[in-house]
């Protein structure tokens, strides 16, 4: 299918273009757009027009992303959970320490989501809120935890149910690779002191 894409020609590559306008830019508050956004704007392919659009962004080290509301699908998506998924742009690779600096977030609060997002992991994706923000507290000043819980709420990294539970949202699903993140954790424990 995606042979038919590239062989169509304009057609496509302006649909590729308008892909790349609607995934690279935010949208409300959020960043990337919905699959059924997507097939409004490109058309039935719009599969298809994703596909090609992530072989185009493979060279600069991008991929387009999706990621579902449920995070315990398995299998085969229909085409309605594809719809409702949302797409967006991230890296293939990592961030080095050097461009980390100029991605707007202090170090502190990287550092601060990366073991947020560990001890949500340790505790199979859920924990009081209170939990986190006394782990938090004992790095950081008790209100910058408590700023910073908020700040990965908004930005979508964490998500809050209306019990005061933490969970990991859709873009720590999408963003992180918590299998990574884990054997980071858990090497640096087990390295001894010197």
């Amino acid at each position: 299918m995606a042979r038919r894409v590239k062989r169509a020609g304009g057609a496509y590559a302006r649909k590729v273009r308008q892909a790349v306008h609607l995934l690279f830019f935010k949208h409300h508050r959020l960043p990337g757009v919905r699959g059924w956004e997507l097939r409004q704007e490109l058309g039935p392919e719009w599969l298809e027009v994703l596909e090609v659009l992530d072989g185009q962004l493979k060279p600069l080290d991008l991929q387009v992303t999706r990621v579902f509301d449920d995070p315990d699908l398995y299998g085969e998506p229909t085409r309605a959970q594809l719809a409702d998924a949302r797409y967006y742009i991230t890296l293939r690779g990592t961030v080095e320490q050097r461009t980390a600096k100029t991605i707007g977030w202090r170090i502190d609060d990287i550092a601060g989501l990366a073991v947020s997002v560990a001890y949500l992991i340790s505790k199979q994706g859920r924990a009081p809120r209170r939990d986190v923000e006394k782990m938090l507290s004992e790095k950081l000043p008790g209100w910058r935890a408590k700023m910073n819980i908020d700040r990965y709420i908004e930005q979508g990294y964490l998500g809050e149910d209306d019990g005061g539970v933490l969970y990991l949202d859709w873009r720590s699903r999408a963003e992180i690779d918590q299998k990574r993140l884990v054997d980071l954790v858990l090497g640096f424990r087990k390295k001894p002191a010197e």
